[in-house]
């Protein structure tokens, strides 16, 4: 089985690769780098099933000409994040949708993530896939535009994906486990702005689980878009904040009246369309906070290298 990844050498895609090859597939990544990642791919390159191509996505030619001979497609790459979006919305729509939209139409079997940020504020029902999507910002809804593409034609799985957590060969510090825990290790300190606000959460390895899943159930699955998250984590911020000060007892939580989501995420979130096809998370919150913890010393004298913007 060959499968083609875009964006793999990133956060998603640097544990997802391993988990690829350890099954025997061939994988291609095709990455254009962009954040500097170069070695988060280094373990697999003595592997004859690994190749990298090094291409951006927005060659559209180039992009689906790479992919042709593959059996499954996985478009990672991404500009995540509503600021980064807002930075540079043409990019946003050419990398989040428009290649996602070419790589389906090659009529491949194909497993995009999208983002839980679709629902927008979802006020106090659970939202499930039978939710209205109603996102806020350019990246929710480019995310969004892209499943819609893939479910009106039958084209392949959605996962909607919970704020991922935890350890990356190519690590992020800008994801909100991720970045409160590193903040309550160097300053002792949370700072909340809308600290009611509620989400998602799911580990990174746990998301990669889910891709496997998918390769293996694909035509159970395929035409639908499934929630992939904790269901014991719908948390709010505030939650969350006293989750780490369990962790690290040192940690003043302190409430702010300045800042502001740019994606509005305000959601509870249910997960079990995908756990009653028989998939389950392995990794709680807990896990993610002690990995960050212990990774800490590791990263901190490089953590500006951690972050998608």
């Amino acid at each position: 089985m060959r499968v083609f990844v875009t964006g793999g050498s990133g956060y998603i895609g640097s544990v997802l690769v391993p988990m690829l090859l350890e099954k025997g597939m061939e994988v291609t990544v095709y990455d254009n780098l962009m954040y500097g990642q170069s070695s988060s791919l280094f373990g697999n390159v003595y592997n004859d099933k690994f190749r990298f191509i090094k291409g951006d996505v927005r060659d559209f030619d180039k992009v689906v000409d790479c992919a042709k001979d593959h059996d499954i497609i996985i478009p990672l790459a991404c500009l995540v994040g509503a600021p980064l979006c807002a930075e540079s919305p043409s990019d946003a729509w050419a990398i989040n949708t428009e290649h996602v939209i070419r790589l389906a139409n090659l009529g491949k079997k194909i497993i995009i993530p999208t983002t839980n940020s679709g629902y927008g504020i979802g006020g106090e029902e659970m939202c499930d896939e039978t939710s209205p999507l109603q996102p806020i910002s350019i990246y929710g809804k480019s995310k969004v535009a892209a499943e819609k593409h893939l479910l009106d034609n039958n084209a392949g799985i959605s996962f909607r994906l919970a704020t991922v957590f935890g350890s990356s060969p190519r690590q992020r510090l800008d994801l909100l486990v991720n970045d409160f825990v590193v903040s309550a290790k160097r300053d002792r300190s949370l700072v909340l702005f809308e600290e009611h606000f509620r989400r998602n959460y799911i580990h990174v390895r746990d998301v990669c689980k889910a891709f496997m899943f998918a390769i293996e159930n694909y035509d159970q699955m395929v035409g639908q878009a499934y929630n992939v998250g904790l269901t014991s984590a719908n948390l709010t911020k505030r939650q969350l904040a006293e989750k780490v000060k369990e962790h690290l007892p040192q940690t003043v939580i302190i409430s702010s009246e300045i800042g502001e989501d740019p994606d509005k995420r305000d959601y509870l979130v249910s997960n079990e369309k995908l756990e009653a096809l028989g998939w389950s998370p392995d990794y709680t919150i807990d896990d993610g906070i002690r990995e960050i913890i212990m990774a800490y010393d590791m990263i901190k004298a490089s953590k500006d290298l951690y972050r998608n913007y």
